[in-house]
């Protein structure tokens, strides 16, 4: 049985998908939620309109995933290693897919090297791409990347009819391309929401690309799995896309409007993170540098975008 952690909107979706195989777990920490899910076969707080199929069990209590070979973790990146703590000794049993994209921010570590430390025996795996959670829920085709050191049999066991994965087993290449997308997603979103334009917003995906690929490279990672869907792909559904989070955390800086406080941005977190890794390994970053200098208020829109238009002239 194949388990899934995280009861929101992502975690819901997957969890519908994988139901069509065979039965799966959605654990959520609310029981109130559980209950819920289970009484109304819906998510109606995270995936409205989304029938929760009879193969899915909700549930509040972890000791019902001790049945799961395969447990997705889909919690938020900086939440991850807390419910690792909370939860490691009932998930060791399972092979652990993160499926969050960010990273920590007290450490700099992407999702698997979370998994690592915290549970030093796992044999983690990272699930990302370009997609979102309605679109997943609702059955429409999408295709994700699976990154792992042995992926062949959770290729199998994960994809659907319309589920599509594409293995790697560059693990840091794809944790490198979900975390960056996001911090260049705010600043396309910022570039928007001021009016500055579409052209600026190509901009900023191609240069924002060229970051990306400086940082994975400094990291080991393969600038070709940068170039499939856990990267590139990503990165051009998130920086275009008003279902984004990051997007729309970006429309509303450039527009100057608020934003809900409540609602888990991944990019902000690992925006700080990125840049903090890089001024210490001397990675050129300046647009992950604008985009903190936003997130912090500690340097306008308009001042951002000057300094970038100020930078000497290169080759590109």
């Amino acid at each position: 049985m194949i388990g899934v952690l995280g009861g929101g909107a992502f975690g819901t979706a997957l969890a519908v998908a994988l139901s069509a195989k065979g039965p799966v777990a959605l654990w959520t920490r609310s029981a109130e939620a559980a209950r819920a899910m289970a009484d109304h076969r819906e998510n109606a707080t995270y995936l409205p309109g989304v029938t929760l199929p009879d193969g899915l069990r909700p549930t509040d209590r972890i000791a019902d995933l001790a049945d799961c070979d395969i447990i997705l973790l889909s919690v938020p990146m900086q939440q991850l290693r807390g419910v690792l703590a909370a939860h490691g000794p009932a998930l060791a049993h399972a092979r652990l897919v993160a499926c969050c994209k960010g990273i920590e921010l007290d450490t700099g570590l992407a999702p698997h090297q979370v998994i690592s430390a915290a549970l030093p025996d796992a044999r983690p795996a990272l699930l990302t791409g370009p997609s979102f959670a309605a679109d997943i829920g609702r059955g429409l085709p999408t295709a994700l990347t699976l990154a792992a050191s042995d992926g062949a049999g959770l290729q199998e066991r994960l994809s659907t009819p319309v589920l599509r994965l594409y293995r790697t087993d560059d693990l840091t290449g794809a944790a490198m391309g979900g975390a960056l997308k996001n911090v260049m997603a705010i600043a396309c979103g910022a570039a928007i929401g001021a009016g500055l334009g579409d052209s600026a917003r190509a901009a900023l995906m191609t240069r924002g690309y060229a970051e990306m690929l400086r940082y994975a490279r400094a990291h080991d990672a393969r600038p070709d799995t940068l170039a499939g869907l856990s990267g590139l792909g990503d990165l051009a559904l998130t920086c275009m896309s008003e279902q984004s989070r990051n997007y729309r955390l970006g429309l509303a800086i450039g527009a100057g409007t608020g934003f809900h406080p409540a609602r888990t941005v991944e990019g902000a977190a690992t925006s700080r993170a990125v840049a903090a890794v890089a001024r210490q390994r001397g990675i050129d970053m300046p647009i992950t540098e604008g985009v903190v200098a936003l997130l912090d208020r500690t340097e306008t829109l308009a001042g951002v975008m000057d300094r970038l238009l100020a930078r000497p002239l290169k080759e590109e």
